[in-house]
C-alpha cells in the first residue's frame, strides 16, 4: 500500500535521487537541489506505507492563470506499473482544482501515460508563451523532443 502525502525537507534527496535518475538518461530534465527545496510545496511524494520509502514524486507548477504544468513526475523502476503515478497525477489535479486551474499541461517523453490519464496531445506551440520562461535554461530549449499534452476542465 502506498501514501501520497506532501513532502518534508528529509524527502528532499530521496525526490532528488528519483528523478536524477531518470534525468541521466536523458527522459526527464535535471531538478538540482536547490531548486527542490524551492518548491518543495509543489511537490508530492508517494510513500511505501510499510516501510515509508518514497517511491515516486510529482509537482504541480503554476505558470499562468488558471494554467497549470504536471511535472518531474518519476516512480522507481522497481514500482512502475502499480498506479502510484496515476495516482499522484491525480493529487496535483485536485489540488489544482482546488485552487481554480482550469487548464493541466505536461511536456513529456511518456504521452502515452498521460493521454490515459484523460490529457490530449497539442501542439507545443499551442500553449501559452509565459510557460516558455522557464525552457529558456533546458539545454534542448532549440530542440525540444517532449511532447505537449493539455486537460482542460
Amino acid at each position: 500500500m502506498f501514501i501520497i502525502r506532501k513532502p518534508v525537507f528529509s524527502d528532499v534527496d530521496d525526490i532528488y535521487n528519483l528523478i536524477e535518475g531518470y534525468a541521466s538518461e536523458g527522459i526527464m530534465l535535471p531538478k538540482p537541489h536547490s531548486v527542490l527545496y524551492e518548491t518543495l510545496r509543489e511537490f508530492v511524494v508517494a510513500v511505501e506505507a510499510e516501510t515509508g520509502k518514497v517511491v515516486g514524486t510529482g509537482a504541480l507548477h503554476i505558470t499562468w492563470n488558471e494554467i497549470a504544468e504536471v511535472r518531474s513526475m518519476a516512480v522507481h523502476r522497481d514500482f512502475n506499473r502499480r498506479g502510484i503515478g496515476a495516482d499522484i497525477v491525480r493529487r496535483l489535479l485536485k489540488e489544482g482544482r482546488e485552487v481554480g486551474v482550469k487548464k493541466f499541461f505536461t511536456l513529456t517523453y511518456r504521452p502515452e501515460f498521460f493521454e490515459s490519464l484523460g490529457f490530449s496531445i497539442v501542439p507545443r506551440d499551442s500553449l501559452p508563451h509565459k510557460i516558455w520562461k522557464e525552457c529558456i535554461d533546458c539545454p534542448k530549449f532549440a530542440n525540444c523532443d517532449e511532447t505537449a499534452l493539455t486537460l482542460e476542465e
